[in-house]
């Protein structure tokens, strides 16, 4: 166990810290993403609050990739650093217990050393998008999932899916605010899976634009609508130009799975 102190850490008493992973799973409907925002309640602002109420104020802690409002996680990871004195059964039953009004749970607590960041640690990052296509709407999975009652072509949507693994620049799929400083990425996976009534889109690289995956899903919804061929998403990717693609998909099928580790991960 790797006992530092970080500058840029609240800690009063002077203690030692220990660093510690993180795996979140959270409902991202009440929230306005994971970062901390004037306005609106975050993933972020949430578990710190919670931290502030057994340490006595509020620890920064960061993650491997912030989420959109409405956008659910899986397997979010983060790290926060604590003072030494508290357990990994503590660090995860105490913050849980002091945020279970929320739709957010620490599910894992690993004790790491003071090389491991979420972010920078990271060497990949994974997603899951999951569409509802059948005809009754959702009853359990409502706003955690995209209904689309019509019928899809599962079988088009894998073919198109072909054209944008690589690298490639995703421009025609990129959100008109994205801050990244290219528009180059490479996509190491776009997986087209049926599984009873719903869809999975699950997609794997390094990094990604903003609303990369949801832009790609909703213009794989026209492929497999039939609006477009698989072969279109070939001269949609060349355009680079936002408007050639489809719809944005909306955030409620949008779940991050990131380990920090396996950028295959589904």
């Amino acid at each position: 166990m790797t006992l530092h102190n970080q500058p840029d850490q609240p800690n009063p008493d002077n203690s030692p810290m220990q660093r510690w992973k993180l795996t979140v799973e959270y409902h991202g409907g009440p929230f306005v993403g994971w970062q901390k925002q004037e306005h609106g309640v975050s993933v972020q602002g949430v578990i710190e609050d919670a931290m502030a109420k057994f340490l006595g104020h509020p620890p920064p802690v960061y993650v491997c990739g912030r989420t959109d409002a409405g956008v659910h996680a899986l397997a979010q990871v983060a790290h926060v650093n604590l003072p030494i004195r508290y357990s990994a059964k503590e660090v995860r039953d105490a913050t849980n217990f002091h945020m279970k009004e929320w739709p957010v749970a620490i599910v894992t607590a690993e004790a790491v050393d003071d090389h491991f960041h979420a972010r920078l640690s990271a060497v990949g990052r994974a997603y899951r998008y999951r569409i509802l296509n059948r005809r009754a709407r959702p009853g359990l999975d409502a706003g955690r999932v995209w209904h689309i009652p019509v019928e899809l072509n599962v079988e088009e949507m894998a073919k198109a899916a072909k054209h944008l693994l690589g690298h490639h620049d995703f421009t025609s799929f990129r959100a008109s605010h994205c801050q990244a400083k290219s528009p180059m990425k490479t996509l190491d996976k776009l997986d087209i899976t049926r599984v009873g009534d719903e869809i999975w889109v699950d997609v794997a690289a390094r990094s990604f634009l903003h609303h990369q995956v949801r832009n790609m899903t909703g213009t794989l919804r026209d492929v497999g609508w039939g609006t477009i061929t698989a072969d279109d998403m070939k001269d949609i990717l060349e355009a680079k130009d936002r408007s050639a693609a489809g719809q944005t998909a909306p955030s409620d099928g949008l779940y991050p799975d990131s380990d920090g580790n396996d950028p295959t991960r589904p």
